[in-house]
């Protein structure tokens, strides 16, 4: 167990670390960031616990963007699937493929704007779910609605 002195030395050079952090923020958000945050953060910071708890969420989070990225490929994958399809076809002329591969990009480009879509509300719901875990674990003002924000369109 550390002593006294060397945890207090170590909360020290978190909260100057972190302080440092703030400065590279955009002045807009220095001021929503006082010594009070950051200094409760760095208390955090010394517990293993909750050291622990970003860790597995961390991991959690390349696990599920890995997973999503790969349903993107495959997403893609099937338009092209489609578009080959067409280009197959013998049983209509030229023109009438390049009519229908058309039709298809139009189509595919709005699907795959939904597909986009789900996957940010997904990664939304992921970091609300990761914030409230801080939360639970005593990490301060970790709770962020991002239910109330909107995706544009």
């Amino acid at each position: 167990m550390e002593t006294p002195e060397v945890l207090q030395n170590k909360l020290y050079f978190l909260v100057e670390q972190l302080q440092n952090m703030a400065r590279d923020l955009p002045q807009k958000y220095q001021m929503r960031v006082p010594y009070e945050l950051l200094s409760s953060l760095a208390n955090c910071l010394l517990s293993d616990t909750i050291f622990e708890i970003a860790k597995g969420l961390m991991e959690i989070q390349h696990v599920t963007e890995q997973h999503m990225y790969q349903q993107r490929l495959q997403f893609l994958n099937n338009q092209k699937i489609q578009d080959q399809e067409i280009l197959d076809r013998t049983d209509i002329t030229a023109e009438e493929k390049v009519r229908k591969l058309n039709d298809l990009k139009i189509t595919q480009k709005n699907d795959l704007k939904e597909f986009d879509k789900s996957l940010v509300l997904q990664l939304d719901e992921k970091v609300t779910d990761q914030q409230q875990t801080l939360e639970q674990a005593g990490v301060p003002d970790f709770i962020f609605r991002l239910s109330k924000m909107t995706i544009p369109v």
